[in-house]
């Protein structure tokens, strides 16, 4: 029992109780800006970046972050010098999103003045990186910043990032990222967050890496406590054509960190390997036929990527598949290289026997079709079309139409699947896609040119959306249609004049694109972007969310907790809100797991195809993609709908190009766990 408090004693404690504060929309003045925004409207913005109030003009300015409009570049620069580090902050993130040169001076001028605020110091750094050029680049390194190194390294490291995503890398941007990864201590953590990043960037420097990154690569991703810098340092290493940096790239596959082995994986050099020879029949696994002499392979990568294979983990499984599709073995003496390749292939289906995961097992039988001697695709064939028949997982199904994209044998097979029109669409959609993957196979019969094109052209006359986007870029490629007909590009224009605007807009700039190219269009065709008319925010709706307002969203898997992100993200928020009360979500497929990036679902057709009837503009803020951002998947700026995904781990190329409207705050494990296929239960607010 509670004690007893007498009234007059609560009184008091009730007067000086903390309210809680007010909703940064309950302010007509902050809808307005929000509105603004939403609508594009870069002239009703400029006057609130001069307003007396240091919120309005930090709003306006992030505001200013998603029209992208280089005509507010004159007024956002002043806002550097703003007594305001919110201001200065926002104002140098919307000065790197419009990504104008003419900032960079003020920006570097900024950078060699006093910064109180760590978080503002980084932003106009990330903004310098943003809007450097190659006759500038030079500024992110010899800008000396007053007061310690430790406070100006992390920006930095993450502006030699973002300029490195521009292409920008040079031998000397590589010197000084090194200088950065090198840097020992916690508080220059961040700085070799950002160093190792860019590292994996920064194209046409692979011997710049070998030269003067190798040591520093080969410390970090052995001994760094973070796990993004090591799966980073392996992804540079894997550049490194070094028997150093392979036995390395060894070593970390085997790290405690799953994230880690991924990418290890992915870095290890792929293409044919030339195996040592030894007469070892005892080599066979259990349940393989033993021909008289047996081949065993010495080979330290394959060893380490078929042991990868049986991990419980279905990302890591992939990840090991994904890298034996694309490796495949040879030996020096070529009178024996049927033979091994054929106990290489035993090797490889005994595997897919024991594996897990259904993903990764249709890629080994890819990789078996792919590698083997032509005399055994039938039966390898044969197992993958009798699994497919028993299969009711609709994405099994499409993932072994994908298996059996190399095998030309599989041409009519795979005609006929594309043409079902019952069931889900993921499995003609796929059928399709694996037929077009099939006529880019080095051996796919001439003779059959004509029903390749025939069967894209049913595509087209079927209307599917997803089927229209695959076939649209067939087209374009004059390797799989060497002479596209005039009826052909009438058709594109027909199914494309069917499609219904926004909310189909992804198959529509897919025709677009097929017919700029094949009229051979000197600028590419404007977007019909939907525009905020077709779809406000809500504010209504929107007041209703509290800041800091928790969802949980509920799969097969278990349950995620996730926070709205209601003040960066509003337009957003509101949307994903009202579709979760109509229970919109509920029963919905995950549609697609890229290991150690993203998960995604929130597709009503189940493809990534899917959409609702309108589209939201993009809402870009000063929030990043660390591991568990919910972000809404687009086509392209202020296209998004219903999508979502979740990060995996931190993907910093994503900041400020798709938008955040959420993040994990428990569940983190369930987001590693998902598989294409799991399913979203229910969503649900938490109740206050």
């Amino acid at each position: 029992m509670r004690p007893f408090t007498p009234l007059f004693l609560a009184l008091p404690l009730l007067a000086h109780a903390v309210a809680p504060p007010a909703h940064p929309y309950a302010d007509a003045t902050r809808r307005r800006i929000a509105t603004a925004q939403d609508e594009r409207q870069t002239a009703i913005l400029l006057p609130f970046l001069q307003d007396k109030n240091p919120v309005y003009r930090a709003a306006a300015a992030e505001a200013l972050a998603s029209v992208q409009d280089k005509k507010a570049v004159p007024a956002l620069l002043p806002l550097l010098q703003d007594a305001s580090p919110a201001v200065r902050r926002a104002a140098a993130f919307a000065l790197g999103q419009a990504g104008d040169s003419t900032a960079v001076p003020a920006l570097a001028q900024r950078l060699a003045q006093p910064e109180a605020s760590a978080a503002t110091r980084r932003a106009t750094y990330e903004a310098l990186g943003r809007c450097v050029t190659k006759s500038s680049v030079s500024q992110l390194y010899t800008v000396k910043a007053p007061g310690p190194d430790s406070a100006a390294a992390p920006g930095r490291a993450w502006a030699l990032y973002r300029a490195s995503l521009r292409g920008l890398a040079t031998p000397e941007v590589v010197r000084q990222a090194t200088a950065l990864l090198a840097q020992p201590g916690a508080r220059l953590a961040p700085a070799r967050a950002g160093a190792s990043a860019a590292l994996i960037r920064m194209r046409g420097q692979d011997s710049t890496l070998a030269r003067v990154a190798l040591p520093a690569l080969l410390k970090a991703v052995g001994n760094d406590p973070d796990y993004f810098v090591r799966e980073n340092c392996a992804l540079a290493l894997g550049r490194v054509a070094r028997p150093v940096a392979r036995k390395a790239l060894l070593k970390a596959a085997g790290d405690a960190d799953h994230r880690v082995r991924i990418a290890a994986l992915r870095a290890l050099p792929s293409g044919p390997y030339t195996y040592a020879e030894q007469l070892m029949p005892s080599t066979a696994a259990p349940g393989i036929a033993k021909p008289a002499q047996l081949i065993k392979y010495v080979n330290s990568n394959l060893d380490r990527a078929r042991a990868s294979l049986l991990q419980p983990l279905a990302q890591e499984s992939l990840a090991a598949a994904e890298w034996l599709l694309k490796s495949w073995p040879t030996v020096a003496d070529t009178s024996k290289q049927n033979l091994f390749l054929s106990f290489y292939t035993d090797q490889l289906l005994f595997d897919a026997r024991r594996m897990h995961h259904w993903r990764a097992r249709a890629t080994v039988w890819q990789a078996a079709l792919r590698h083997v001697p032509s005399a055994r695709r039938p039966s390898i064939a044969d197992t993958i079309r009798r699994r497919y028949e028993r299969t009711a997982n609709q994405y099994e199904k499409a993932a072994l139409l994908t298996a059996l994209s190399e095998d030309p044998a599989q041409f009519d097979f795979l005609a006929q699947e594309a043409t079902r029109t019952t069931g889900p669409p993921v499995v003609p959609g796929s059928a399709l896609a694996a037929l077009v993957s099939l006529r880019g196979n080095k051996n796919f019969p001439a003779s059959r040119q004509a029903d390749f094109t025939a069967a894209l052209r049913r595509a087209l006359a079927g209307g599917d959306v997803a089927q229209l986007a695959t076939a649209a870029e067939a087209f374009a490629s004059p390797t799989l249609v060497p002479a596209a007909q005039p009826e052909d590009l009438a058709a594109l224009r027909q199914a494309q004049g069917k499609l219904t605007l926004p909310s189909e807009i992804e198959a529509w700039l897919s025709l677009q694109q097929t017919l700029d190219k094949l009229e051979k269009k000197a600028t590419p065709t404007p977007a019909p972007i939907g525009q905020a008319t077709q779809h406000p925010i809500d504010w209504a709706l929107v007041q209703t969310i509290p800041v800091g307002q928790r969802v949980t969203v509920t799969t097969t898997k278990g349950a995620i907790v996730v926070e709205l992100k209601v003040t960066e993200a509003p337009g957003s928020v509101a949307s994903f809100v009202a579709l979760l009360n109509k229970q919109f979500y509920n029963g919905l497929y995950f549609h697609r797991v890229v290991p150690d990036f993203v998960v995604q679902g929130g597709d009503p057709r189940g493809d990534g195809s899917g959409s609702t009837p309108y589209t939201l503009r993009s809402e870009f803020s000063q929030l990043v993609y660390g591991a568990g951002a919910m972000g809404l998947a687009s086509a392209g700026k202020d296209t998004e709908s219903c999508q979502f995904f979740f990060t995996h781990q931190p993907t910093p190329h994503l900041d400020g190009r798709y938008t955040i409207f959420a993040q994990v705050v428990r569940g983190m494990d369930v987001v590693q766990r998902l598989e294409v296929g799991d399913k979203v239960v229910g969503i649900e607010m938490a109740k206050k």
